[in-house]
């Protein structure tokens, strides 16, 4: 408000105000720069916790977001979802699998917590209890892994 009351001087005649102006107006658009970085940032970070916790963000990171970036997250996962039923098929593809490559396709997870019965692609139904251990598909539990349920016994 300041630095247009001094615009409007500066049109009267006083252009002694010309060069404070100026000085504000950069600084002005600097920290719209350095806001907008930011915010580009925060945006980068929220769609890396998509890959990295899935569809449903904990409650200890989702506390430290604002509504528009839990909105901007909803969408984007709306958005990953429907592209990833578009393609592969019948099933769609799930992208968010193997973002490491597998060095094989079975491995043996303990189970952190209570998680109750898992149903593998072949109709089997496993019972996951605290401190099980079972030899189960990379890509059916890789996502229980990212949760918190399962760990991956090395």
């Amino acid at each position: 408000e300041r630095n247009q009351a001094d615009v409007f001087e500066a049109k009267s005649g006083r252009t002694d105000l010309i060069f404070l102006i100026r000085f504000r107006h950069c600084s002005l658009l600097r920290n719209q720069r350095c806001i907008l970085a930011y915010l580009y940032d925060r945006l980068l970070r929220i769609r890396a916790l998509r890959w990295e916790y899935g569809s449903v963000l904990p409650n200890t990171i989702q506390f430290h977001m604002a509504a528009e970036e839990v909105e901007w997250f909803n969408r984007y996962k709306k958005s990953l979802a429907t592209y990833m039923r578009s393609v592969g098929g019948e099933e769609g593809l799930d992208l968010t699998q193997d973002i490491k490559p597998p060095k094989s396709l079975y491995i043996e997870v303990r189970c952190l917590r209570d998680y109750g019965e898992f149903e593998i692609n072949d109709g089997t139904t496993v019972l996951l209890k605290k401190n099980s251990q079972h030899f189960l598909p990379r890509w059916k539990c890789e996502q229980l892994i990212r949760q918190g349920v399962l760990e991956h016994i090395l």
